[in-house]
């Protein structure tokens, strides 16, 4: 069994996650980007998929408390939250570095023009 379909298997114990015969669905590349970072990340030791499913749990938790009516549509922001807390918990980057590249990729998408590859590169912030 991949990485992924371990994962897989891990994440459908929370909630259950869209798929076909070939794996996950995405409905945006970020989303494809983000589970693989988290693939990546456990296949470098960095957590558990068990350290991984409590993440997503209280991720998903935390976003239910504030008020996520859960339409599915942010199933994969919870994701990125549990992405963010491990790293920090992990002392990988600092919650206050994730915040700039945060908003780094902010300030560049918004400098990108219509249909071009957002770079980071295009953050207008960025140093020369």
């Amino acid at each position: 069994m991949s990485a992924a379909d371990t994962l897989l298997d891990a994440v459908c114990s929370i909630t259950p996650v869209a798929r076909d015969a070939d794996g996950p669905v995405f409905r945006e590349p970020w989303e494809a980007e983000a589970f693989a970072i988290a693939v990546a990340l456990n296949e470098a030791g960095l957590f558990t998929w068990r350290e991984w499913a409590e993440a997503l749990s209280r991720a998903i938790r935390r976003a239910e408390a504030a008020g996520d009516p859960d339409l599915g549509d942010s199933y994969y922001h919870h994701w990125l939250a549990a992405l963010e807390q491990l790293v920090a918990e992990k002392g990988v980057a600092a919650p206050e570095a994730l915040a700039e590249r945060c908003a780094a990729w902010d300030r560049a998408a918004r400098a990108t023009p219509h249909g071009q590859p957002i770079l980071l590169e295009n953050d207008p912030l960025a140093p020369a």
